[in-house]
């Protein structure tokens, strides 16, 4: 479990391909408080630590989380928002985030402002229910309000120290990112379906 509190911004080193995994090399500065079979974020994406070496830990992903997630896209030097899983007794700065993404979504506008940046992003409409005015949601690890929601649309704010301190700083239109969606919405939603299907 997490929060969407980026706690800091890593590169990735290596990319190694084996069967229908990847294996992710990544440079953090987080690097030295981890362990072996420790859960770590990355854009969003829940990946166990195994293995470390210096400053550097490796990650895997299988066909799964890359059918569903940006991960088949990332490349050798890209950064990534990482976030350790929450401690218990913890403040819960942001909302519960699971790290299991639900799908991608893209960035079809930014914004510059005076102080801050609106980023606008296209998601499945598929997940319409999930995604209410004022509520939150989860983008490449990030925990956001969002706003202006339509159907298949919503928008966010980055103040200064998010974008300077995440990869938002990166992002442009175009640029597809990982959402996941509010995990009480999803329930609500399931209760929902399970009641009509039990009439």
């Amino acid at each position: 479990m997490f929060t969407g509190i980026i706690e800091a911004v890593a590169n990735v080193q290596d990319i190694i391909h084996e069967g229908s995994n990847i294996h992710f090399v990544i440079d953090s500065p987080i690097t030295g408080e981890l362990k072996v079979d420790q859960s770590v974020a990355h854009n969003g994406v829940c990946l166990t630590v195994t293995e470390i070496t210096g400053s550097t830990y490796k990650v895997t992903a299988v066909a799964e989380t890359l059918a569903k997630t940006t991960l088949s896209n990332w490349h050798k030097g890209d950064t990534l928002n990482c976030e350790r899983a929450l401690k218990m007794g913890d403040r819960l700065d942001g909302h519960f985030v699971q790290g299991h993404v639900d799908a991608t979504a893209r960035c079809i506008e930014k914004q510059t402002l005076e102080g801050s940046w609106l980023y606008r992003f296209q998601f499945p409409k598929a997940y319409a229910a999930l995604v209410i005015e004022k509520g939150s949601i989860c983008i490449n690890g990030v925990s956001l309000t969002v706003f202006n929601v339509g159907v298949d649309e919503c928008t966010v704010t980055i103040i200064p120290y998010t974008y300077t301190h995440t990869n938002f700083n990166r992002l442009e239109s175009g640029d597809a990112v990982n959402i996941e969606f509010d995990v009480l919405g999803k329930y609500f939603l399931r209760k929902q379906e399970v009641e009509k299907l039990l009439g």
